[in-house]
């Protein structure tokens, strides 16, 4: 090994070298967005400039290429400035004060960004730490560039708000049925992430959820048909990597079919092998032939898979045996977290970084004790568990995906004067198209909808508020009755205790429900009293749309599959007949609707 300034000096060399050779390739923009081509992208795999990166590799010490092993949170809005409580979390976890110092101490190979941790206040201020990241790690250790990630599914989950645009999430996206829409969507989504400095998103889900007891899943997912899951997530993947940014399949091998939420607990999956090739292999090998980027592990038990009772992400049956070899899959594996309880259960939080590598996975996102973690690897290392060389084949690939992305292309600095552009009158306008053919109308016996906004109709809205997905949208009832006031509506939102009251002399009550549980509940007791009062009561199912089925029946019944304001903003528009539904259900709800389901509203006469 070349003593450390020589060995600084050939890995400048060589950084240069994948630089300019990336910069002649492929020049990365900004906020511009592409057409994407039907075809797939080149499958990852091996980089033009594979003796470069490999020779990046070999000047890199243990601990550094340990280091690009593994993705962390970070406290704080500024790499190098962070608030003090911000500091003090770092400080407690990580044992220094700012991004920069972790990236720096750490060798990181990635950050991902959480609103919990304040990394993400606005545009601005996302693009500065990004900016401010990739300047430590170029400034220290290998000068790797860092792949900063995020979990940006949209719908459910988005941990970046506003001002960026918010698209349907997969299941809205499911009921639209639109690959096209799927596509577009995704690369307007990157487009913004990249601007933000942002090249991975943890998304598309691939799983294919037919249970609708599945507490982790849900909405998340296209649907519970394998072929629409498989083609409405292999067209995210082109969306996204169109833009430049890394799409990352999700949870490898399937977590549709499980009733424990692994952040909480170890799920068991079922299925027999037979059952996984017909259903949970699908929407999997189509995200690979359509040359993703990353797919990430599942923190379930899967013993018809895999009997040994190690959780996926631990298993090399499945990760290497199904996901490598039966898939092909030539490019990173990423773990989900490695601070949920399904992956810490059976094994220390030392041992589980080691067996993941063992099985076969490249990125370790989110260690719940980062130096115990790498701690753990480098001892493996040294008693021969892991082998160098299986450290510097992941690492590889790594490398593969950073030059892949542009990202030894992109100089520190990349953050000009002006705001990123995010959010612009053109996305925007382009969520609320898609949305348009989200919202499905599941029943209208009397034909009550569409309302006639030009009557002026008296509405109340009440219901269930759950929590902003990215703390920027909301609250429902509020958003919803803002939207039918702006169609013509006379609506007005009230709370639950105040709704049964206030309902005499509507013209309808528009009532809010949030994955309604079996069995008795405060929400099922709200809709009985509500439809009591004798007034036309309109289900708005606002995420799940099982809930029908677990209550009285209402004069209409509407599923949005995402409480977010473009979807209620779509809801309201079908509510008035401004728009008329076309979303079919992407999943049965048993008991009352079948698979593809969806009513619509006779043509205007004219």
């Amino acid at each position: 090994m070349p003593n450390h300034a020589s060995r600084r000096t050939l890995l400048a060399a060589a950084l240069a070298t994948v630089a300019a050779a990336g910069a002649a390739s492929a020049a990365v923009g900004s906020h511009a967005v592409p057409d994407d081509s039907r075809a797939p992208e080149e499958p990852p795999g091996r980089h033009p400039d594979r003796a470069r990166l490999l020779a990046l590799v070999a000047g890199m010490s243990l601990a550094e290429q340990v280091g690009q092993l593994f993705v962390s949170r970070v406290y704080g809005h500024s790499a190098t400035d962070p608030e003090p409580a911000d500091a003090e979390q770092n400080l407690a976890q990580f044992g220094v004060r700012s991004a920069a110092e972790l990236v720096a101490r750490y060798h990181l190979g990635g950050v991902v960004y959480f609103g919990w941790a304040h990394n993400t206040r606005s545009p601005r201020q996302i693009a500065e730490l990004s900016d401010g990241l990739q300047r430590a790690a170029r400034g220290s250790g290998s000068g790797i560039p860092l792949m900063l990630s995020v979990d940006q599914e949209h719908g459910a989950v988005a941990r970046i708000g506003k001002p960026v645009t918010l698209f349907p999430g997969a299941m809205a996206l499911g009921a639209g049925g639109s690959t096209a829409d799927a596509r577009r969507a995704a690369r307007i989504a990157g487009a913004e992430l990249l601007a933000l400095g942002i090249r991975q998103d943890y998304a598309p889900v691939a799983d294919v959820n037919v249970n609708p007891a599945n507490p982790v899943i849900g909405v998340r997912s296209f649907g519970s048909d394998p072929r629409a899951v498989a083609a409405l997530a292999a067209a995210q993947v082109r969306g996204y990597q169109s833009a430049g940014v890394a799409a990352t399949a999700k949870h490898f091998p399937g977590h549709g079919d499980t009733e424990t939420d692994s952040h909480v607990g170890l799920p068991v999956m079922r299925h027999s092998r037979a059952r996984w090739e017909e259903l949970d292999e699908p929407p999997f090998r189509a995200v690979v032939e359509a040359g993703v980027d990353c797919v990430m592990t599942a923190h379930i038990v899967f013993p018809a898979l895999d009997p040994s009772g190690d959780p996926a992400t631990l298993s090399r049956p499945i990760v290497t045996g199904i996901l490598r070899e039966r898939l092909g899959f030539r490019g990173v594996v990423v773990t989900d977290a490695l601070d949920m309880a399904g992956v810490r259960q059976k094994y220390g939080d030392e041992r589980v970084p080691v067996l993941a590598l063992k099985a076969g996975c490249d990125q370790l996102l989110n260690a719940p004790d980062l130096g115990l973690a790498q701690r753990g690897v480098l001892a493996a290392v040294e008693s021969g568990e892991l082998s160098r060389e299986r450290i510097a084949e992941s690492v590889l690939r790594i490398l593969e995906l950073k030059a892949r992305r542009g990202l030894f292309e992109e100089p520190a600095g990349a953050v000009g004067t002006a705001d990123p552009e995010v959010g612009t009158a053109a996305d925007l306008a382009a969520a609320d198209e898609i949305a348009a053919a989200t919202t499905t109308l599941l029943a209208n016996p009397r034909g009550l909808l569409p309302l006639d906004a030009t009557a002026r109709p008296r509405l109340l809205v009440t219901g269930a508020e759950p929590v902003s997905p990215s703390g920027t949208t909301g609250p429902p009832t509020t958003v919803l009755a803002r939207e039918l006031e702006a169609l013509g509506c006379r609506a007005t939102a009230v709370p639950v205790d105040r709704a049964v009251a206030a309902a005499a002399g509507h013209a309808a009550v528009l009532v809010c429900t949030y994955n309604v549980p079996e069995g008795e509940s405060p929400q099922r007791t709200l809709v009985a009293e509500l439809v009591a009062t004798g007034v036309p009561v309109v289900l708005v199912a606002v995420r799940n749309p099982y809930d029908p089925a677990r209550l009285a029946t209402c004069a209409a019944e509407l599923a949005t599959y995402s409480w977010t304001d473009v979807e209620l903003r779509a809801a309201a528009r079908v509510i008035t007949g401004v728009r008329r539904p076309v979303g079919r259900l992407p999943v049965p709800v048993p008991g009352r609707y079948p698979l593809g389901h969806g009513l619509s509203y006779p043509p205007v006469a004219r």
